[in-house]
């Protein structure tokens, strides 16, 4: 039944996003909404489609009902095939007992039988929380002539920013010599995507040597990475040149969205050769008001604007009444925005409601005061919430 594949992909999609907050009390982070009709998890998906990457493997844990929901049997993405597609991947039940996924190495340990029924020679890891267009089949393609037993992606950051990511140093040949995680004193500006592609039989020898010790952390940058270098295997960086951002926080995520802002904006969507694909609801076309006023924003479908819109990014069902501004924000499903109220430098989760007059935020935008409001709250009439304040889901209940 299951066809030999050159390559098959896990998609780790279990993190918790805690730094998103609100955001994802009740969602996985890869299922976070973004640039309007989008998930985050959306983007490597389409990237798997686009390199010709067709059996993909996604592990999800925590919170992980919409993200099941969402991904369903993978059409969207031309990943509902009858011997490959997509599959989803939980933590089960096996003859030891019942085990979270303990680390990104552990969780594909524990995966490793969906991993060899397609007999791959090669396994690319994804992360299903970041921002890119990748085409993987080019990264494979260098990572068989290099005969290499792992290769990472690599991209250069600031050096005040590399002791958040795996760090590596290389020779002429782009060969890796050392890798710590997350250093206190970064020794480069290489840094790990967080996208890997392993020579199958060295991975699984790998990930069977680290489950066997009681010491280590399970996961690939602390743990199987710099074992492979201490064996003298063959590790290779691929540099990656494009638009990249891990939308681990409140402030990334917004200015990840802006970034789709704008007459050359940062991050293309809209490139035909390389589309996102996504699930979307039917809705009608938005509607902007003879009283409405809508500059450089995106707009979804079902959208009715009758206030002003600047700068924004706004999924479906939202609604901008006479006289209200809404300006630098993301605005996500269902949003019901009254006269007169004002939306500043903030991410509106769905299905909340801001009565007539209300405030939300401020108008300067640093990474110190984005407003965040959970799904579902209420914001009632002439309410004040300034900068930086996080406001819980269901808000008016709880507060009212």
């Amino acid at each position: 039944m299951y066809k030999k594949t050159e390559c098959v992909a896990m998609l780790l999609a279990g993190g918790q996003g805690s730094r998103l907050y609100v955001l994802t009390e009740k969602t996985a982070k890869p299922a976070v909404v973004f640039g309007g009709k989008y998930r985050i998890i959306d983007f490597p998906l389409s990237n798997c489609i686009h390199s010709g990457i067709c059996t993909v493997g996604v592990l999800t844990q925590y919170q992980p009902l919409q993200l099941n929901e969402y991904i369903g049997n993978g059409q969207p993405w031309d990943l509902d095939r009858t011997a490959s597609g997509v599959t989803i991947l939980p933590p089960y039940q096996g003859k030891n007992g019942a085990d979270w996924y303990k680390g990104t190495a552990n969780a594909i340990y524990q995966n490793l039988d969906f991993i060899n029924r397609y007999d791959p020679d090669h396994v690319l890891i994804l992360s299903g929380d970041h921002i890119y267009k990748m085409d993987y089949s080019k990264m494979l393609r260098v990572h068989k002539e290099k005969g290499a037993d792992c290769t990472i992606a690599l991209l250069d950051v600031p050096i005040e920013e590399a002791s958040r990511f795996g760090i590596m140093t290389t020779d002429d040949d782009g060969r890796i010599t050392e890798f710590e995680e997350k250093p206190p004193k970064p020794k480069s500006t290489k840094a790990s995507m967080g996208i890997y592609i392993f020579r199958r039989s060295v991975l699984e020898e790998y990930l069977k040597r680290d489950e066997a010790d009681p010491t280590s952390a399970n996961d690939f940058g602390k743990n199987v990475i710099p074992a492979m270098l201490r064996d003298g295997c063959r590790l290779y960086a691929y540099p990656f040149l494009g638009y990249w951002k891990d939308v681990g926080t409140l402030h990334s995520l917004w200015e990840a969205n802006m970034d789709l802002l704008g007459v050359v904006p940062n991050f293309d969507i809209s490139d035909p050769k390389w589309r996102i694909y996504s699930r979307n609801n039917a809705e009608p076309p938005h509607l902007i008001g003879e009283s409405g006023r809508v500059t450089d924003s995106l707009v979804a479908g079902g959208c009715e604007i009758y206030g002003v819109v600047e700068n924004c990014v706004l999924s479906g069902g939202v609604r901008v009444a006479k006289g209200a501004l809404v300006k630098d924000s993301v605005i996500m499903q269902n949003v019901e925005i009254g006269e007169g109220a004002t939306v500043n430098y903030s991410i509106i989760d769905a299905d909340v409601t801001i009565e007539a007059g209300a405030v939300v935020g401020r108008a300067k935008a640093d990474e110190e005061n984005v407003t965040v409001v959970g799904s579902s709250a209420l914001i009632k009439a002439g309410e004040k919430i300034p900068g930086g304040v996080i406001v819980a889901e269901g808000y008016a209940r709880e507060h009212g």
